[in-house]
């Protein structure tokens, strides 16, 4: 019996590690094809209607979801995404970020911490994150988007998928998986 008790318990902890989201892995993998949307998004404090079919006519996109704007994690990630959105351009991919959490401040947080350079985007309900399996519950029940960043190839593909609540390496793997996109189109 106590034995059986032991084995129950860590059952139990094994399961509930399991139901927490793993740093580094993200729901959709590497191979799937990134659902569609149109969304309301903000470049610059101008909004605009956003599809990702029609950006991935550019090439590719790298899309982060990100919790909430105006929170400490979620404006250093902006910084970071705004410094690199020249590189990002410059390897052909553009950057879109989106957020269920506070989504009326949206065109705000894209003219003073995307600083201009790149289009955020509101997900009322976590909608489309839950496409990309990117949610997360706060205790009270509501949806927000998960940290989880994104690399989609124009047509479509999945080419890296990534979460961790920390927003520092968002930026370095989601450059890694463009440049090496672009190193095989060569």
């Amino acid at each position: 019996m106590k034995s059986l008790m032991k084995f129950a318990m860590g059952a139990i902890v094994v399961l509930s590690l399991a139901a927490l989201p793993a740093s580094g892995i993200a729901a959709l993998q590497k191979g799937a094809k990134a659902p569609d949307f149109t969304l309301t998004a903000a470049q610059g404090g101008k909004e605009f209607s956003l599809s990702l079919k029609q950006t991935l006519r550019g090439g590719p996109v790298v899309l982060y979801f990100f919790p909430a704007a105006f929170t400490a994690g979620c404006t250093v990630e902006a910084h970071l995404f705004a410094e690199a959105s020249d590189d990002f351009n410059r390897q052909g991919a553009r950057v879109i970020g989106v957020t269920a959490g506070n989504i009326d401040r949206v065109a705000e947080f894209s003219k003073s911490e995307c600083r201009d350079k790149f289009a955020v985007a509101a997900d009322p309900g976590a909608k489309i994150a839950a496409k990309y399996d990117s949610t997360m519950q706060r205790p009270d029940g509501t949806m927000l988007s998960n940290r989880t960043s994104y690399v989609i190839a124009p047509d479509g593909t999945i080419l890296l998928s990534y979460t961790d609540p920390k927003p520092q390496a968002h930026i370095e793997k989601t450059m890694a998986a463009v440049r090496a996109w672009n190193a095989r189109r060569r």
